[in-house]
């Protein structure tokens, strides 16, 4: 059976082995090249954000913890307000690719190419019994990319999703500094009723950790009992 690489668009055989067929085991989007090119996060790393400690200076390492949530439990105002972050690849040159061409030219179905690792990773982590809850996009940048990559990736998961959030600020977070992020108010709390005490929040890619701490806080001061984030890559 041949099929196309999702990404590269090259012919290619897929390996599947008696266990695959007994389990209806899908086979893979990607071509052995492609799927090998994806670095998952391995190695030690900050146990509160999921920072790989090899890809940072030692000065930058404070025990378990690395400099940016050393700062962010320091602070009274985002102290204990996001349990953990867990993330699934390095955003290395090639994720940045992928990721471009997922979010930015809208090819939705490169989402299939993630599932495996985002779903196995998810489960490693956290347990069935949460509500996921997506960042969400301005309606400028949902309506530019048609589509919200962190429903998207939420969707995966096959578990229970509450659109809660709405995002008031549509300018982009990797254009500003970290305290203008800091003093951004990205989200709202939608109107209407919801109820669960323990979620996650699904994004593409951590970076400064602003965008989940925004949401995290928001979540907490209206009740949550726990608020943890995952994530597609960890830069």
């Amino acid at each position: 059976m041949n099929v196309y690489c999702l990404l590269c668009q090259q012919r290619y055989v897929p390996k599947l082995g008696w266990s695959d067929f007994l389990t209806v085991k899908q086979a893979d989007v990607l071509c052995d090249v492609c799927r090998r090119s994806f670095s998952l996060l391995d190695g030690e790393r900050c146990c509160h954000c999921d920072r790989p400690f090899s890809l940072v200076a030692d000065s930058y390492r404070h025990g378990e913890l690395c400099t940016d949530c050393l700062r962010w439990q320091q602070a009274d105002e985002w102290c204990d307000v996001l349990t953990k972050n867990r993330s699934v690849y390095v955003y290395d040159e090639w994720m940045k690719d992928v990721v471009t061409r997922w979010k930015f030219r809208g090819d939705y179905a490169l989402v299939e190419a993630f599932r495996a690792d985002f779903c196995r990773e998810f489960f490693r982590h956290f347990s069935s019994d949460v509500v996921l809850v997506p960042i969400p996009l301005s309606r400028e940048r949902l309506y530019e990319r048609g589509f919200n990559q962190a429903r998207a990736l939420a969707e995966l998961l096959s578990l229970p999703i509450a659109d809660v959030l709405e995002r008031i600020d549509s300018e982009k977070q990797s254009q500003k500094t970290r305290l203008e992020r800091l003093r951004t108010v990205q989200f709202r709390l939608r109107t209407g009723e919801w109820r669960c005490d323990q979620c996650v929040l699904v994004d593409d890619l951590y970076t400064t950790g602003s965008t989940v701490y925004h949401a995290a806080r928001l979540l907490k001061q209206a009740g949550m009992r726990d608020v943890s984030s995952f994530t597609l890559a960890r830069a």
